[in-house]
């Protein structure tokens, strides 16, 4: 199984920019769909972002769309969300998430592995 680390949270003032890594270990982020998930104090988990299995095909939560990018290396077995523009309401823990099965999915329940988290407060 896939162990994932996030880093890369932090403050940050509104309009500012944010790069949060997740790295795998234990087996290659190839073998998996990878997602970024937020939770925010007060609310349910949200989807962000995924890519594919392939990583050819992106999507992204309606509000982050345009603003933040995810990506993956897979030399390093680290995905990434690079999160421009920053807003006060993305202020949440950030979690990595992985699954076996091919398919892009939006749920948290679709996904059997999970990071830590990390933090990303925004100060307007």
């Amino acid at each position: 199984q896939v162990h994932l680390v996030e880093s890369g949270g932090g403050l940050v003032q509104a309009g500012g920019s944010l790069r949060l890594s997740c790295a795998a270990s234990g087996r290659t982020i190839s073998d998996y769909v990878m997602a970024w998930f937020r939770q925010a104090p007060g609310k349910e988990r949200e989807f962000v972002a995924v890519f594919s299995l392939s990583g050819g095909t992106t999507y992204y939560e309606d509000s982050v769309r345009g603003r933040f990018t995810i990506s993956r290396d897979l030399g390093k077995d680290t995905a990434h969300l690079q999160m421009n523009s920053l807003k006060s309401e993305d202020t949440a823990i950030y979690y990595c998430a992985a699954r076996r099965a091919s398919g892009l999915r939006f749920e948290s329940s679709e996904y059997e592995y999970w990071g830590q988290g990390t933090q990303v407060t925004v100060s307007s």
